[in-house]
């Protein structure tokens, strides 16, 4: 698909602005893109001064219904008192569209990335998951997907073959690791079965959670927000946890006992969850790879991932996948 046939290419500038003020916001002219590949989001300048964020859907990607619940858990963490921006709503609507693309206008929340070197960081993070997660259990997703190894992991793998995107002469290779690294998943998972999914933020990587400082002059509280819920989906609740977590075996011991140690003051975790740390963390590098591939009509990837599809970028995936299949052979990380 050349750029010009590419949906987003007829998303101007004076198309985002116009967008918001036929949904009742007064423009002034300002307009930033902020960093995102799914979809594409601007901060927008408004006539009083304040800024807002519209994050225009990726056309194709997500249904109504998806998007609908989407807004109501943002709306009903948010209406628990959890640090969540949640979208806007005009006249009882959340969702927009104008010229063919669909949007949804956040307030604009600063920040900064939390310091997950520090326990009391982690402690503060893992109380607000714990919150989420006792909203989430609540009720079910009826209309968004689910996470598990088929939709990350068997599906990502078939895409990618079946599309050739792995060079020739390392395509056994690559397929012969993967293979063995959804085997080990699916025992660690059957291992774990019983784990009831509820509903996740889905992406709780640094990046979606944005810190700020307590100024009691300013009479700010400070602490996490979390931002960007569009992969909520349903799944095992340490998807929300494991992202937190790095460095060698000993680091992310004390990582995880600071994080539940906040969790667990409002919703109990489940200690076979521990099983799946590893797991998702390699069903998450299958999923990434298929992601650049299903997105390669978009021209802000083969710009953003030059490297994609070289035999170097494929042979640093072999060489992750061997290790992974290493580390899901280990004992999990023990609970605290």
């Amino acid at each position: 698909m050349t750029e010009a046939a590419h949906p987003y290419s007829t998303l101007t500038p004076d198309c985002v602005l116009d967008a918001l003020e036929q949904a009742g916001w007064r423009v002034d002219g300002r307009l930033f893109a902020l960093n995102s590949y799914e979809n594409r989001v601007y901060q927008i300048g408004l006539d009083d001064g304040a800024s807002v964020v519209a994050k225009f859907y990726r056309p194709g990607r997500w249904r109504d219904d998806e998007i609908a619940e989407e807004h109501a858990f943002a709306l009903e963490l948010a209406a628990s008192e959890i640090p969540v921006v949640a979208p806007i709503a005009r006249d009882a609507k959340t969702l927009f569209a104008h010229a063919g693309f669909r949007f949804a206008v956040a307030p604009r929340m600063g920040g900064r990335t939390p310091e997950l070197d520090d326990p009391e960081v982690l402690e503060w993070i893992g109380r607000f998951l714990g919150r989420i997660h006792a909203v989430g259990k609540t009720q079910p997703f009826r209309a968004r997907p689910a996470l598990d190894p088929q939709t990350f992991g068997h599906e990502p793998r078939d895409f990618l073959l079946e599309g050739d995107f792995v060079p020739p002469e390392l395509g056994e290779a690559w397929s012969s690791i993967a293979s063995l690294a959804l085997d080990a998943i699916e025992r660690r998972w059957g291992e774990a079965r019983g784990v009831p999914p509820i509903r996740l933020h889905g992406d709780c990587h640094p990046g979606n959670i944005l810190w700020t400082p307590i100024d009691d002059r300013a009479g700010t509280r400070g602490g996490p927000h979390f931002v960007d819920l569009d992969d909520c989906r349903s799944g095992p609740a340490v998807q929300d946890l494991w992202m937190l977590l790095s460095g060698d075996r000993d680091a992310m011991q004390r990582q995880l006992a600071a994080v539940l140690r906040g969790y667990e003051s409002f919703c109990e975790f489940d200690a076979r969850e521990l099983l799946l740390i590893e797991p998702l963390r390699t069903l998450r590098l299958l999923h990434y790879s298929a992601w650049i591939a299903r997105r390669w009509d978009d021209p802000a990837f083969p710009a953003a991932f030059p490297w994609f599809g070289t035999p170097r970028y494929w042979q640093d995936r072999i060489l992750e996948l061997r290790e992974q299949v290493a580390v899901m052979d280990e004992p999990p990380l023990e609970r605290p």
